[in-house]
């Protein structure tokens, strides 16, 4: 899908030709002389419209307007969150339309910022998403263009371009994530990652069972040993700061399918463990992004794929392994293996000297019963980058909260047959998680994000939802330092065309 930004008057946009006119409202507007100002005015006035976030009212072939279809859209009290709720409502109701070209006004709104733009954006793509992958016919995407129409192109140009950037990050992020097992396997979630390497700044690296053994990534192995699929260990670099800046080191659970291994799970909705691996979709999807945006850091992705199945040779119950760091882990429950793979990759990440490290994964039920789908949980053993993920969370309206990590938690972790155990109680899951998970990041200021609730939706809605790209990109675009931020920005000619 293209995207383009413009500034067009009131007229302009009467006179567009396009399939689709959406207009957002918020608050009062102004009683403008042209037809589509006059439109708002009277549908307010007479009640049949009101601004409120969400609500809509259609027309078709209005007079003076050259549009096929006008859609007004209520944007409430113009903010970001109200904007993305406005669009997405709008886009959803076009989506079952012949509408190839869309014209998206944000003209009339109080105050159109970079951050109302960029949530159009990402409303418009999210609405308009497709998956046809391993469909027999695949579902044509009739939307083509959607022209943003805003009062300032200086004002809007950054939005616009984080916004264009992050859909092609989601986009690739729901593909990986919403592919069956069988066509996202280890070998082919490495091959995605090679394919990034084509894009400017980005370099892959796949290392494979015999150079993992190598490093001794014990945990990881036995997590591997029961699937016919071989492991892959990905490492993407993105290098658009200085070579003497430390990098922030992203590591994604890749676990492509999840049978809970001789723990096995129950049978109904196995099928969503597929997405397994949204740690590392978000991973190569924040990489995406970083490819369109070039900002000026350092950025190292590590990815630990494999299957988690339970054949002869799978890991069991009471079995002892040997991480990386060296120390032993007791698995008491072949179905907490995530962690077992993302502390042998938290190990690997010392040898980086990182500013900091993020693990992303959908580890634990716990997180889904505390949370729900609106925040990921988020934990850190650094205040700093703590309030810098919350802060990243806030603007790009992919929430997080903050979780505890006091050391009574990790009690339940101790074992008489090893270092540790890899699960505790039922009693706070998700923190003793996270727990287990810290004690292989003691080196370098450490979070970890459980997108248990938020990696994809479940029911009719049933898919992958790309989070936490946004978070992410966000998160380290914050990260780019002062005297290093113009070194890589790109600056589009106004008018200039973006696909997504």
């Amino acid at each position: 899908m293209d995207f383009e930004l413009k500034t067009l008057t009131p007229a302009r946009i009467c006179a567009e030709k396009c399939d689709a006119l959406i207009v957002l409202v918020a608050g009062e507007t102004g009683a403008g002389t042209d037809p589509v100002s006059k439109m708002v005015t009277l549908a307010l006035k007479a009640g049949d419209f009101e601004s409120k976030t969400g609500k809509l009212l259609g027309a078709y072939r209005s007079e003076g307007v050259a549009a096929t279809r006008v859609l007004l859209a209520g944007a409430g009290d113009g903010s970001a969150k109200s904007v993305r709720t406005a669009v997405h409502a709008a886009m959803v109701a076009l989506k079952n339309t012949n509408a190839r070209r869309v014209l998206l006004s944000l003209c009339a709104l109080p105050q159109v910022g970079q951050e109302a733009v960029r949530a159009a954006v990402l409303a418009c793509a999210d609405a308009a998403y497709l998956y046809s992958t391993t469909k027999s016919k695949p579902v044509e995407q009739k939307l083509r263009q959607v022209l943003v129409a805003v009062p300032s192109l200086a004002a809007s140009r950054g939005g616009f371009d984080k916004g264009v950037g992050l859909a092609r990050g989601l986009a690739l992020a729901k593909e990986w994530a919403n592919r069956p097992a069988n066509h996202a396997t280890p070998t082919m979630l490495a091959q995605a990652a090679r394919d990034l390497g084509k894009l400017p700044g980005i370099k892959v690296e796949v290392l494979g069972p015999k150079e993992v053994a190598k490093l001794g990534m014990g945990s990881f192995m036995a997590v591997a040993q029961g699937s016919e699929e071989p492991l892959r260990f990905i490492v993407l670099r993105y290098d658009g700061g200085a070579k003497a800046e430390a990098p922030v080191v992203l590591i994604g659970k890749g676990i492509t399918f999840d049978t809970g291994g001789i723990s096995i799970k129950p049978a109904a909705e196995m099928d969503e463990m597929k997405y397994d691996m949204g740690g590392a979709a978000s991973v190569l999807g924040t990489f995406r992004a970083l490819a369109e945006l070039q900002p000026a850091l350092n950025v190292v992705g590590l990815i630990p794929a494999c299957e988690n199945m339970p054949d002869g040779r799978a890991v069991k119950p009471g079995d002892v392994v040997t991480s990386m760091s060296g120390q032993t882990i007791e698995i008491l429950n072949t179905d907490a293996e995530g962690r077992l793979v993302l502390c042998d990759a938290l190990t690997y990440a010392e040898r980086l000297k990182p500013r900091a490290v993020v693990d992303i994964a959908t580890l634990t039920g716990a997180c889904v019963i505390a949370l729900g789908g609106v925040r990921s949980g988020m934990f850190s053993s650094d205040d700093a980058l703590a309030q810098a993920l919350a802060a990243a969370g806030d603007s790009s309206l992919d929430l997080c909260w903050r979780m505890p990590l006091d050391d009574e938690y990790a009690d339940g972790l101790k074992t008489h047959f090893a270092d540790v155990a890899n699960v505790a109680g039922r009693a706070g899951g998700a923190i003793t998680a996270a727990k287990f998970l810290q004690r292989f990041a003691g080196k370098f200021p450490w979070a970890h994000l459980d997108i248990a609730g938020t990696a994809w939706k479940s029911g009719a809605a049933k898919g992958a939802t790309g989070r936490p790209v946004p978070l992410l990109v966000d998160f380290l675009l914050s990260q780019v330092l002062p005297a290093r931020a113009p070194a890589r920005t790109r600056t589009p000619k106004a008018g200039a065309k973006s696909n997504a």
